[in-house]
């Protein structure tokens, strides 16, 4: 077997082949683009394994060298790092040092997630920085009439009939930032239309539809929950425990656990007996974890969720 540590970056990728022994055999520097590593591929010997590590960049490359090698493995940067540190660094030493882990089995290697699911990962996370973008205008229209000194309903500044009333009947509103509120507000609506097409057009994906319908079985799961769960876990037999899905995906569930107990009642049982002991964050953690619970039960049984209450107080997780 030979083992190949790749150094990847945006437009270079140094290399080095070591047999089993850790002689190098090849080493050396190619483009990072698809011709380029078609032409490189073929020159190596075999059988062969491949490792890199964990860039931006990663993805692409790894499926386009996953036919070519008995395994391609991707290493976890900070733990990488933390094993093959050397006082002496640059791009041939660094694939070297690769090859070498990959070699002796010392490989903190990253899970990736099917190239399929990484495409749908893709928009979900392009939707995420549509909601960044918007929610910036939102606080710059809020600001814009702050600076102004006029006076508004927060609740309902972003609802488009008070704020076309807002806008052209309140005399507060200077002419110095009206046009600057229409186009925030144009901004804001075309982030919500953007918004609706990207998380309707991962709704309706037949690859993803079956397992968000099941998913969304569980009472207080949304879609956003559901579509998080999907792409962002991927397989679910990866995890173990209920804690590693939790850090997985720890931001998105917290959120929805602070609204999912309004609509299950063994959640909000959860976070009432969490709360009576004095602490909401807690509670909040609480309700997350058995979200997380339930969610691993319907994947793994491939089931619809029952109430403990249908089960004859047996709970589902």
């Amino acid at each position: 077997m030979y083992y190949i540590g790749l150094d990847v970056h945006k437009r270079t990728i140094s290399y080095c082949v070591k047999d089993a022994a850790g002689h190098v055999h090849q080493e050396g520097k190619i483009g990072s683009i698809r011709r380029e590593l078609d032409a490189w591929i073929k020159i190596l010997p075999q059988p062969r394994m491949i490792a890199m590590e964990a860039t931006i960049f990663t993805g692409w490359i790894y499926d386009h060298l996953l036919p070519h090698a008995e395994k391609v493995k991707v290493a976890h940067p900070l733990m990488l790092r933390a094993i093959a540190a050397a006082k002496r660094k640059n791009d041939k030493i660094d694939a070297g040092k690769i090859a070498d882990c990959l070699r002796c089995d010392f490989l903190p290697e990253c899970h990736m997630i099917s190239t399929a699911i990484r495409d749908r990962r893709r928009t979900l996370r392009y939707r995420n920085l549509v909601l960044k973008q918007m929610v910036q205008m939102k606080n710059r229209v809020s600001g814009l009439l702050m600076e102004t000194g006029v006076s508004y309903n927060k609740q309902r500044l972003h609802k488009l009939g008070y704020f076309t009333e807002l806008i052209s009947s309140n005399d507060e509103v200077s002419e110095s930032i009206r046009p600057l509120l229409k186009l925030s507000r144009e901004t804001i609506v075309r982030s919500q239309k953007l918004d609706y097409a990207l998380v309707s057009s991962l709704e309706r994906d037949p690859l993803l539809a079956e397992r968000l319908e099941r998913l969304r079985t569980i009472p207080g799961v949304g879609p956003i929950t559901a579509l998080t769960w999907a792409l962002e876990i991927g397989d679910v037999s990866r995890f173990q425990s209920i804690k590693q899905a939790i850090k997985h995906i720890q931001q998105v569930l917290v959120e929805a656990a602070k609204l999912a107990p309004r609509y299950n009642h063994e959640l909000a049982l959860v976070y009432e007996r969490e709360q009576q002991r004095g602490n909401k964050n807690r509670a909040t953690l609480a309700v997350a974890r058995k979200m997380v619970a339930y969610m691993l039960a319907v994947e793994r049984r491939k089931q619809d969720f029952v109430p403990a209450e249908q089960l004859g107080g047996t709970a589902a997780a």
